[in-house]
């Protein structure tokens, strides 16, 4: 294919430019690198569930996740397998440097952010080259207004492109990128899949709790459980037969829990020793390990802790999203904001700020009509974000087969 001159012109000023330097962070680790770029925070939350899913099959695998800048991330910060850098100057020279140092063997680009010398070096060493999540308005940039065709020229690089919408599909199509390598996926963002739980178990606490409002408080630090259980009363009030599962975050301070529900006055059972609920139960203490699969698909309701005080980060909603349960959370989520965000914006989640406005939400959601509306705008958010994941880690996977057997 010719080059595009709009590319050759950039390139030439690329090379010329002395903008940047490259230095690592880390060396190269041993075995498969795949290298992600995310143009912003909820792609980095996408590319590190993607992650999380390729690596359950490729356990030598080590991401290298590229950013507009270097600043610290929790999520990055804690897992050793992933190598987080701001993504170099777009030069010729530092390009160059940054793939001699990591060499990767898959390269991802989420959303826009377009680094034309990076990709076209990329390119040239004949790495597989996905863009995922690409919308018609992330196809300029100001510095690119002399240079009118190198989106075209850029496209063009790319093995596959995943589309947000239709009407870039059709962009890029005009632009020349063929219908082989281009398909609409909608937004990459992150997502989960139905946990395992113990189907007799739950069809046995079904029956148990047929017809009884029930609600569920998850990840629950120890400074919340007085205020959630306040709110339980207050929800009891209005719904005699209301029931709460309660989850603490950390299971091993479940006693700070129990001895919170002795003093509450609330009648509770506690799951770990064997009780199951009768009629006059109020409260489940759900103080184990591996079932919350089977506590979301008991409650319609969930309320996400760790999300109430002042400096708590939140939890993750993919996963009550994912078992059809409306989401209520308090305002401190900055560690899942973005999908938080999304949430809300469908019609999914809720807010809410301390016991009397989570009480008010949850009698308001009781009648199924209500809830209903929520789980199911949640659960389809939550699906179609773990479908896409899924189709890139297998394609990931697949390319990364075929370098393998050669």
């Amino acid at each position: 294919m010719p080059r595009s001159l709009s590319l050759a012109a950039y390139l030439a000023y690329a090379r010329r430019t002395t903008s940047g330097t490259y230095a690592p962070k880390a060396d190269r680790p041993e075995g498969p690198l795949l290298w992600a770029h995310a143009s912003d925070q909820a792609h980095v939350d996408a590319l590190l569930q993607l992650f999380d899913r390729i690596r359950a099959q490729r356990s030598n695998m080590h991401l290298l996740l590229t950013t507009r800048d270097a600043g610290g991330d929790s999520k990055t910060a804690s897992r050793r397998a992933v190598l987080h850098e701001q993504v170099p100057a777009d030069s010729l020279p530092v390009a160059a440097r940054f793939l001699d140092h990591w060499r990767p063997d898959f390269v991802l680009w989420t959303g826009g952010d377009l680094h034309a010398a990076l990709i076209h070096l990329t390119a040239e060493r004949d790495l597989p080259l996905v863009l995922i999540d690409i919308e018609e308005s992330a196809l300029s940039r100001p510095a690119w207004r002399w240079f009118p065709d190198l989106p075209r020229a850029l496209l063009r690089l790319f093995d596959v492109i995943m589309t947000r919408d239709e009407s870039t599909l059709r962009f890029i199509r005009r632009l020349g990128v063929t219908e082989e390598n281009s398909l609409v996926t909608g937004p990459f963002l992150d997502g989960t899949t139905s946990l395992p739980c113990h189907e007799a178990a739950r069809e046995e606490m079904a029956a148990m709790l047929l017809g009884r409002p029930v609600w569920l408080a998850a990840m629950l630090q120890e400074d919340e459980i007085a205020s959630i259980l306040d709110a339980h009363r207050q929800v009891s009030r209005r719904s005699l037969r209301a029931l709460l599962i309660v989850v603490p975050r950390d299971i091993g301070k479940a006693d700070i829990f129990r001895q919170a529900l002795r003093r509450s006055g609330l009648r509770f059972v506690t799951w770990s020793e064997g009780e199951l609920p009768e009629e006059t139960t109020q409260v489940i203490l759900a103080d184990t390990t591996g079932e919350m699969g089977l506590w979301y698909r008991l409650a319609p309701i969930s309320f996400m802790g760790s999300s109430l005080r002042p400096g708590a980060t939140g939890s993750d909603p993919n996963e009550p999203a994912a078992h059809g349960s409306a989401i209520l959370y308090g305002p401190s989520i900055r560690r899942y904001l973005t999908s938080y965000t999304r949430f809300a914006e469908a019609g999914a989640a809720r807010i809410v700020r301390d016991a009397e406005t989570l009480a008010n939400a949850v009698s308001r959601l009781i009648p199924p009509d209500e809830t209903a509306a929520m789980a199911h705008a949640a659960w389809e958010v939550a699906s179609r974000s773990a479908a896409l994941t899924d189709r890139v880690a297998e394609l990931v996977n697949d390319q990364l087969d075929r370098r393998e057997a050669t």
